[in-house]
């Protein structure tokens, strides 16, 4: 049966939720070493993988899906493809079901019998492991999948299995030496990998591309973090802080005026503070990288000179300044008419335009969120005539801001505009 289309689809799935896959092949390859991060390595440098592997290739029973929770409170799907020349088998993890606070994750490593000389290692290895507390999703894909390679839902079996160990070993005592290699290499890796995850963030914040931003957070959460304080809350809001500033950076890579920036980033940094639960900073993550993404999609200035970038700054810096071609040019010092054909050729449209269609899209704005009277939005906006106000209003809405408002009201009352 050929299922390498939706198994690679599945893969591909996966690595969106940051899950490492693996297809396991007899003889033993060395990726079978890397399958549990590796964890057991770590705790035993000369543990028998080939051996271990036999073991636990041998229970897997064909037509059967197997979910393992070890003793590490790690989670796993394994299970036998079927139709391949030498015997290979799928491992899907290992990922977190639950956030451990370090006592609890301490009382997991003694049951284990691991030298406390390995603790530190052991907490910052497990914290960079997925974080999935719903796994109904992942079980729904890997229940697809075995539709597909078995031929319908009659064909094959779920084994659940907690405390399994995937791979039995005897803790050891380490020379100094081998600890501090092991500790090397593992750092470089989670740093590496944490580096890459927060550069591919930065990149998708920096052009705006929100749904990929949202993907690559989705997992990359505060509660994987390394916790520097005793606090939860207080580790998550440090994470927060953190990734503010990723993203205030992230806005700046797309040309975004720091003016701009630092009224975001203050706003979330008084938010983090007054952040009181891990459900409020999940959400607040969410909203930080929605806006970021908005701010970078609606005043990037990418594309355009300096000169350009600086009159578009003043524009967005006070509505209510002379933002006439004259005072523009004085202020640059610049020629006029060379400041007016560069402005057009850039923006397609003349600087005059422009002011105006800023002036009416704030005027809407208000509209929409303020019961302030007409001639005082006018008045914010930059133009004290209420009656050229009006007049401008109607050109590019088609309404009178009295119309507009009044059919504000109406869809509020009736639904209908």
């Amino acid at each position: 049966m050929n299922y390498q289309p939706e198994l690679r689809f599945t893969e591909k799935l996966c690595q969106r939720f940051h899950l490492d896959v693996r297809i396991l092949k007899e003889p033993l390859d060395s990726s079978w070493i890397f399958a549990d991060q590796s964890l057991r390595r770590l705790l035993d440098p000369n543990i028998n993988y080939p051996k271990m592997f036999q073991t636990v290739s041998g229970l897997c029973a064909p037509n059967r899906i197997y979910k393992i929770r070890d003793p590490f409170q790690c989670s796993y799907f394994l299970f036998q493809l079927p139709d391949t020349q030498a015997p290979s088998y799928l491992l899907i993890g290992p990922y977190r079901n639950t956030f451990l606070s370090p006592e609890e994750f301490l009382t997991q490593i003694q049951a284990v019998c691991a030298p406390p000389s390995l603790h530190i290692r052991l907490q910052k290895l497990y914290e960079e492991l997925p974080l999935i507390t719903d796994d109904g999703p992942l079980m729904a894909v890997v229940y697809t999948l075995g539709e597909v390679i078995w031929g319908g839902e009659d064909h094959f079996t779920i084994q659940d299995m907690k405390d399994f160990s995937l791979m039995e070993f005897e803790p050891k005592t380490q020379d100094p030496d081998s600890l501090k290699q092991e500790d090397n290499q593992i750092s470089m890796k989670l740093l590496e990998e944490r580096y890459a995850k927060e550069n591919k963030l930065m990149q998708a914040v920096s052009q705006g591309q929100t749904h990929k931003a949202e993907i690559l957070v989705s997992n990359f959460t505060a509660l994987q973090m390394e916790r520097r304080v005793s606090s939860p809350l207080r580790s998550m809001k440090n994470y927060m802080i953190i990734l503010n500033t990723l993203l205030r950076k992230s806005a700046e890579m797309g040309a975004v005026h720091p003016l701009h920036i630092d009224s975001l980033s203050t706003r979330f940094a008084k938010k983090i503070e007054l952040a009181a639960s891990p459900k409020a900073i999940d959400a607040l993550q969410k909203e930080m990288v929605h806006k970021y993404c908005l701010l970078v999609k609606n005043h990037s200035l990418r594309g355009y000179s300096l000169l350009i970038r600086k009159v578009i700054t003043q524009i967005d810096a006070d509505l209510t300044a002379d933002l006439s071609l004259r005072a523009q040019a004085e202020f640059l010092n610049v020629n006029s008419s060379y400041l007016s054909t560069l402005f057009k050729k850039e923006t397609g449209s003349t600087l005059t335009e422009y002011v105006n269609r800023k002036r009416i899209e704030y005027a809407i704005f208000l509209l929409n969120t303020s019961s302030f009277q007409i001639q005082t939005i006018a008045q914010y906006c930059g133009i004290p005539d209420v009656n050229y106000f009006a007049k401008t209003f109607k050109k590019h809405v088609g309404r009178t801001p009295k119309e507009y408002r009044d059919s504000i009201l109406s869809y509020s009352r009736t639904g209908q505009a």
